[in-house]
């Protein structure tokens, strides 16, 4: 199975409460009047696109419909398409690796799967030709050093490691010492992701710039946010608390493929300012890759048969 026919079937649930009902709705109506504006609405929020980003979307399908640059509700789909597409495209290089190593810290609360997601980079990067190694900065979650240290075995890569309750900033030192002296090309860092406390997550994070800046003075060169796609809105309220207290620069879309709320994608990037740049659809090593807006909406649009 290519990876498009995957992402056409890990979007399933995502398409059958978003896309499938925009295609009732359209069959269902005759014109371009409130009620079916009203029902678009309904259906972009049930989406979970977001309030913000779904007032958005409105206007312009209401704009689009004023001047006659659409004319019947079957012309409303492929508006939307484009005009959802134009929302998500990128603004940035999907990673930014300066010198070596280039530091990328990766960032998320407990269960989102950002052990996982560094794992699956750190095979990605393997492949392409980089010599990659990890850092396994989460110190307080029981069992969190020895889940990052199996990716390691699994992807082939070092990982620099203390035991559990150490203190994190030692970890990453040891972790940047190690790989400026084993020439690599890129660190991975897994860190905490408590959010009880925003003070001492903010406290934590600063320490590891900190610590990180020392010796590379301009890393670390990402920080990637990783959020559940399953939690819906719940991701953005998570991403807020993150985007105080972290430098993030890109967001790790997991678990795309159980979810119904994949439109969650089109609000990260309009209510956030953040570029997706990596989407996970399922368990395997290889259900991992770079975001494509281009794509994606193909998938999320794709009509049934």
């Amino acid at each position: 199975m290519s990876f498009m026919e995957q992402l056409k079937d890990g979007l399933s649930k995502t398409r059958k409460n978003f896309t499938e009902r925009m295609e009732d709705l359209v069959g269902a109506s005759v014109d371009l009047d409130e009620d079916f504006m009203d029902e678009m609405e309904m259906i972009l929020v049930a989406g979970d696109v977001g309030i913000k980003t779904t007032e958005k979307i409105m206007a312009a399908l209401r704009k689009a419909a004023a001047t006659r640059q659409i004319k019947s509700p079957a012309e409303a789909l492929p508006f939307l398409k484009s005009y959802i597409a134009d929302l998500l495209k990128t603004t940035g290089p999907r990673m930014r690796f300066k010198g070596h190593p280039s530091i990328v810290l990766v960032v998320g609360v407990n269960g989102v799967g950002k052990t996982t997601t560094i794992g699956k980079l750190s095979n990605y990067y393997r492949l392409m030709g980089y010599k990659v190694m990890m850092c396994a900065a989460d110190t307080f979650r029981a069992g969190a050093t020895e889940q990052l240290q199996i990716w390691g075995k699994k992807a082939q890569v070092d990982v620099i490691a203390h035991g559990d309750g150490a203190d994190p900033a030692a970890v990453v030192y040891d972790g940047v010492k190690a790989a400026i002296a084993r020439k690599a090309d890129v660190l991975f860092v897994d860190t905490a992701g408590r959010l009880h406390n925003k003070t001492n997550l903010m406290k934590e994070l600063d320490k590891i710039y900190r610590v990180i800046r020392k010796e590379i003075p301009d890393g670390p060169h990402e920080t990637l946010l990783v959020l559940d796609a399953t939690t819906g809105q719940n991701a953005i309220s998570q991403a807020k608390i993150f985007l105080e207290t972290a430098h993030v620069t890109g967001v790790v879309l997991t678990k795309l493929d159980g979810t119904a709320k994949g439109g969650v994608v089109v609000a990260i990037k309009e209510e956030l300012g953040l570029d997706v740049k990596w989407i996970g659809i399922g368990e395997g090593m290889m259900d991992f890759r770079p975001f494509d807006p281009q794509q994606f909406v193909e998938a999320l649009f794709e009509t049934k048969k």
